[in-house]
């Protein structure tokens, strides 16, 4: 199994990296696991409290439940990664069944702040777009699909989401393997990241 850690602030288009890394590969052979799967379960707290958390510290996450998952994976046993809603900021209470693969994926703004993590990633990836990039994308994400207000996200960005990035995402730079910055120039850095996990795939 090869396990690739991809990082990156929010909005800095992570999933189109994950979606171009794995394009070429059989949809058999890859797996992800999402840090946002792993928020901490908030049911013992009412709506409006959990409305107040800063959901953006590395505090907020699971990220024991995490380690063994892939521990796990790696391992060769499947794992059920939790399901977590976003409009509710609680987990669901549901889980997905998430077969070992091949390739597996971990990817999520924090992951690369945790050496337990780091050391169980093959290939560490960290996503660079430039803040403004990032809050725009982030301002048409959580509108249109996480029903959030134009007033909240902007206080939440100048709040919790700018002053953690600059805390804890930015200087995870340092841990990653390679650095893709997310515009339309980063193709050869995928394709540098697809030659290496073909090369650990036959080895």
């Amino acid at each position: 199994m090869v396990t690739i850690g991809i990082a990156g602030g929010t909005g800095c288009g992570k999933t189109t990296v994950v979606n171009q890394i794995i394009e070429e590969l059989p949809p058999d052979e890859v797996g992800i696991l999402s840090q946002d799967s792993y928020y901490k379960d908030l049911s013992g707290m009412s709506y409006e409290e959990r409305c107040q958390i800063n959901f953006d510290h590395p505090s907020t996450i699971d990220f024991d439940l995490l380690e063994a998952h892939l521990k796990a994976l790696k391992s060769g046993r499947p794992v059920e990664q939790p399901i977590y809603s976003f409009s509710e900021h609680n987990r669901t209470g549901e889980t997905i069944l998430t077969p070992p693969r091949k390739v597996m994926i971990i990817e999520g703004i924090l992951i690369m702040t945790q050496p337990e993590i780091r050391d169980l990633c093959d290939i560490k990836i960290f996503v660079h777009a430039d803040s403004d990039e990032r809050l725009i994308r982030r301002l048409k994400r959580d509108i249109t699909e996480r029903n959030r207000s134009i007033s909240e996200v902007l206080d939440r960005y100048q709040h919790t989401l700018k002053p953690m990035h600059e805390q804890f995402i930015e200087p995870t730079k340092e841990f990653a393997d390679i650095i893709i910055p997310n515009n339309k120039y980063n193709t050869v850095a995928v394709d540098i990241v697809r030659t290496i996990i073909s090369e650990k795939l036959t080895q």
